[in-house]
């Protein structure tokens, strides 16, 4: 993995770029402190369709019911 510091990073944004775009990932560091990681994008990235798991979850009738009193009390401390 390649590290650069902020200021190599912004004036040789589009080389490093490229290399990102080949598969390379890039280290930004503030100083010796890590700040920022660029990765490339997975190429087989797509939009999650819809309905992939019907059937395969049940949600109970009462999911969104109150708290019991105990409970609720416990997140109100």
């Amino acid at each position: 993995m390649q590290t650069v510091t902020i200021h190599e990073a912004k004036t040789h944004l589009s080389r490093l770029l490229r290399k990102v775009a080949g598969g390379e990932e890039l280290l930004i560091l503030r100083g010796k402190v890590p700040i920022a990681k660029i990765v490339p994008l997975d190429a087989d990235h797509a939009p999650r369709r819809l309905g992939l798991d019907k059937g395969k979850i049940w949600i109970a009738p009462d999911f969104d019911a109150p708290l019991p009193e105990e409970i609720l009390h416990a997140f109100e401390q």
